[in-house]
């Protein structure tokens, strides 16, 4: 017998009962929240081939993916780490609608290396994706659906961080001489570094180089905004991406709302305004989202999409743990009008749990303040005295 047969590995965990109700009521809450918004709830597999999970401009997301070779057909399979490309394939082949798609999933995927020293190694994903439109009402409704997400959940001192990913990109259009420093300009930039930065862009024009540095002091309110047009070059499509952010500025008056242009996490992934959600208490991101409009070229059907993902995991590691709930304690015996009579309690919504004098109650969910008891031939509720 292995004595350490119990021991899961590293950054992997259980889901106890009491936190496993909090995600099971957030899981429910969240998706009926997507149902009213008219999106439609896909679960793909948990396996699939490389080429559906993977792209080679994501050498991230690769080094997470777990990989071997199937026995039965020779090829590579993975775990999913990651399940927007599935939806996006669901998306593109297997609904193959011409008109616009809400969809919404739910379920776990496996990181090889987990993101953060303090994150699982097994997230367990919730989100929305809206496919063919590529307005900004798109983006505006996964804006508002990811708030609205988040107070759903009750999350402490929300903050959703918006940015662009075109604004960057139009600077760098304009430099070829950054064109294979390209990641670590974005590097710098992601860590505020202006001192990599300036090296970086000594040889570049003037105005780019300006620009890239300004960038790194343009996060705050609503007010950042209108500091990019002074310090940003007037670009056309610089101008529309910042008019784009301040149409969507308008739409939450929550004060959850801030704005970061030099946040570009996922830039390689990203074609258009991003979001990252952050909340009081998590040092890491606990939620990702924004504009994909290529996501669906590896299966040959490249349609808008903008979405986001929330990890439920993390989610219920920053609320207390449900209170227990009220139940019934009754005889654990086989009788057919005691039977009768827990199922009667059971179907009006009622939690029975039948115990033997020998055991004590002892679910972390349930406290027991009521008993069946037989009166008079009829089996009824009471009130447990206190001893």
């Amino acid at each position: 017998m292995n004595k350490n047969a119990w021991v899961l590995p590293d950054q992997l965990a259980d889901v106890l009962p009491r936190q496993a109700r909090t995600l099971e009521a957030l899981r429910r809450g969240l998706l009926d929240l997507y149902r009213r918004h008219g999106y439609e709830l896909v679960m793909p597999p948990l396996v699939e081939y490389t080429d559906a999970l993977l792209d080679d401009t994501d050498d991230d997301l690769d080094l997470r993916t777990v990989k071997w070779a199937d026995a039965v057909t020779g090829k590579t399979l993975a775990i999913r780490a990651d399940m927007t490309p599935q939806v996006a394939r669901i998306d593109a082949h297997l609904l193959n609608r011409s008109g616009v798609a809400r969809l919404c999933y739910f379920g776990s995927v496996f990181h090889a290396r987990a993101a953060g020293l303090l994150t699982s190694r097994e997230p367990m994903h919730i989100g929305a994706e809206v496919y063919g439109h590529s307005g900004l009402e798109a983006d505006a409704e996964i804006q508002s659906l990811l708030l609205a997400s988040l107070r759903f959940c009750q999350l402490p001192g929300v903050r959703l961080d918006v940015s662009h990913a075109q604004i960057v990109r139009a600077l760098l259009a304009r430099a070829p001489q950054l064109q294979y420093d390209k990641d670590a300009v974005y590097s710098a930039l992601q860590a505020k570094d202006t001192a990599a930065l300036h090296t970086l862009t000594r040889a570049c024009d003037e105005e780019v180089g300006s620009a890239l540095l300004a960038l790194v002091d343009l996060y705050g309110g609503v007010e950042v905004l209108e500091r990019a047009r002074t310090s940003l070059p007037p670009y056309a499509e610089i101008s529309k991406a910042l008019d784009e952010l301040q149409t969507l500025a308008t739409l939450d008056d929550s004060g959850a709302l801030q704005f970061d242009l030099a946040d570009l996490t996922g830039y390689d992934y990203h074609t258009g305004v991003m979001f990252t959600a952050y909340c009081t208490g998590m040092p890491n991101a606990i939620a990702r989202g924004g504009r994909y409009d290529h996501i669906g070229e590896r299966f040959g059907r490249a349609r808008p999409a903008t979405g986001f993902s929330l990890d439920l995991r993390e989610v219920t590691e920053l609320l207390p743990c449900a209170a227990p709930s009220t139940a019934i304690a009754a005889p654990w015996i086989m009788t057919p009008d005691l039977r009768k009579a827990v199922e009667s309690l059971r179907a009006a919504g009622e939690v029975v749990i039948q115990l033997t004098e020998q055991h004590q109650h002892e679910e972390d969910e349930f406290v027991c303040d009521r008993e069946l008891v037989l009166d008079a031939g009829q089996w009824v509720v009471q009130p447990i005295k206190a001893k």
